[in-house]
């Protein structure tokens, strides 16, 4: 099989796995105990505002037909109205995505800076103290719950000593960059203003950081015991018996076939960020989608429940067909049979 071929199959193979998706989210955001306009509209609404918005919804007609009217819609970027904000809830996904999507992304770069040399280190001194003080990292980083975590770094680094902001994406007087992405520290440095940039990269390293402890985490563990496992086949004992150093050994060779393995744990953990950061976004008071997603589900907002959920699963979606292109690269065995682990 070519890479070409595996690239192609894995991207069709996404299409059936969203309409399911789709389907999934749709159908029960639909079929609610309670009726969906009635738990909009709450308790104390009357008969005519909860036919009304039954109407507006389309609600009236047969679920297939509100499927399929919603998904054409939806392409054309019509994701319905927001009844909380009363705007098109894809005008809002617009605005609240990036900020979502930089915290993430700079929280798995964390991750992965600090989580891969963690893993490595354990992997290569196996039960000595440089893996015990690796595990006991990972497992204090797993074991924190990020609400308290967010609340300590605030606690040591914005309030007794100063050196960050507690909240925000920036400050009140900061000069805010003309939106090209959304994305404050690529919009800044396409306006050359590196005085936003460092300013937004400030508010931005506390709640990064906390979002980062329990994929750093995951990534430490995953390299460590692939590290270990590869470190025990025949071409490592090759390589040794050539006279080739045991640092090269570890880092050119077995650290590019063991990290196929971690691409799926990283994948699988900034999908899983992408969705469930509100916590981290709550307590940073950070304008991101997953917060936005909260106030849809405690506002009882059904079109904004829905396209939050798409657009999140959607994206984790992506970042998975994108994990099995670096894993066709990093491990070339996956296309070469036509299999992938």
């Amino acid at each position: 099989m070519e890479y070409r071929d595996y690239l192609l199959r894995r991207a069709l193979s996404t299409i059936p796995m969203f309409v399911g998706l789709s389907v999934l989210i749709f159908t029960l955001a639909r079929v609610i105990p309670g009726k969906p306009a009635r738990l909009a509209l709450g308790a104390r609404a009357t008969d005519e505002a909860v036919r009304q918005l039954r109407q507006q919804m389309g609600l009236n007609e047969p679920i297939w037909i509100q499927y399929f009217d919603y998904m054409g819609g939806m392409l054309h970027g019509d994701f319905g109205q927001s009844l909380v904000t009363n705007r098109n809830v894809a005008t809002d996904i617009v605005r609240f995505f990036p900020a979502t999507f930089e915290l993430t992304t700079v929280a798995m770069s964390i991750a992965i800076v600090f989580g891969v040399p963690l893993g490595v280190i354990a992997g290569q001194n196996k039960d000595l103290t440089e893996d015990n003080l690796s595990r006991l990292i990972s497992f204090f980083n797993v074991s924190l719950p990020p609400f308290w975590a967010g609340i300590l770094l605030q606690l040591v680094f914005a309030f007794s000593l100063g050196w960050l902001p507690a909240t925000g994406r920036l400050g009140d007087i900061e000069y805010v960059p003309v939106q090209v992405t959304g994305l404050l520290l690529v919009d800044s440095v396409l306006a050359l203003n590196f005085e936003t940039f460092a300013s937004a990269l400030r508010h931005l390293l506390l709640p990064a950081i906390t979002l980062s402890l329990a994929p750093m985490a995951d990534i430490a563990r995953m390299t460590r015991s692939n590290f270990i496992e590869e470190f025990q086949q025949d071409y490592v004992e090759g390589l040794r018996t050539h006279g080739i150093p045991e640092r090269l050994i570890a880092y050119k060779y077995v650290l590019r076939t063991s990290f196929a393995s971690t691409l799926t744990i990283i994948g699988l953990d900034y999908g899983f960020l992408l969705g469930s950061g509100f916590v981290v976004e709550i307590v940073f008071s950070w304008p991101g989608l997953a917060s936005y997603g909260v106030t849809a589900i405690l506002e009882k907002d059904i079109n904004a429940i829905v396209g939050v959920t798409l657009v999140i699963g959607a994206a984790f979606l992506t970042i998975n067909l994108l994990v099995d292109v670096l894993y066709g690269v990093f491990d070339p065995r996956v296309w070469h049979s036509g299999e992938s682990e």
